[in-house]
């Protein structure tokens, strides 16, 4: 029995928009997983600056009469980040309050001269300099990869599909509103 032309055109059809959806859904499965291994990234370099932090503080508490609420605001933003567990908006949250508490104590510091000329000192800021830019690495590629498949997810007709097998768009790592200003310490 022959087919006719249009049930071979419906046949068609029906195979390329199956490879579309297929296809669809891969890739937004992909760009997913890639915005996934980005914010582990973005975990590991924070983990990295909250395990040099604890010798951070006991060089400087060794060498100066430290202020005290600095070294506080250090340790209860690590502790934010170690009770957060795998939720990324706590995590968030955690490493912005450490990024203030980080900020005034590298300003404070500023007013130890001694404090900077021993050498220990000197490494451990050389450390989290190198922490500090991978941090930075980690954010921005964390925000590429929320970019584009926010781009994916958001896209017609694409948006289509991922909002139906429950693909929605992801939050970008923003810094905290006044981050932009250096904190003043004063003594």
């Amino acid at each position: 029995m022959k087919l006719s032309r249009t049930v071979w055109i419906i046949i068609g059809v029906v195979v390329i928009l199956g490879v579309w959806l297929f296809s669809t859904y891969n890739g937004l499965v992909s760009a997913h997983a890639n915005v996934e291994g980005k914010w582990a990234q973005v975990q590991t370099q924070y983990q990295r600056r909250f395990d040099l932090i604890p010798n951070l503080e006991a060089t400087v508490k060794g060498a100066a009469n430290f202020e005290k609420s600095t070294f506080v605001a250090v340790t209860e933003a690590r502790s934010q980040w170690q009770n957060a567990g795998g939720n990324r908006d706590a995590q968030v949250t955690a490493a912005q309050s450490f990024d203030s508490a980080i900020a005034r104590l590298l300003v404070t510091v500023e007013a130890y001269p001694q404090l900077q000329a021993t050498q220990a000192f000197r490494d451990f800021m050389t450390e989290e300099s190198g922490t500090e830019n991978r941090i930075a690495v980690a954010r921005k590629d964390y925000n590429d990869a929320v970019q584009s498949y926010n781009v994916k997810v958001r896209t017609f007709p694409r948006n289509l599909i991922a909002g139906m097998l429950g693909f929605g768009p992801e939050k970008f790592f923003e810094n905290t509103p006044g981050s932009e200003n250096a904190p003043n310490v004063s003594f």
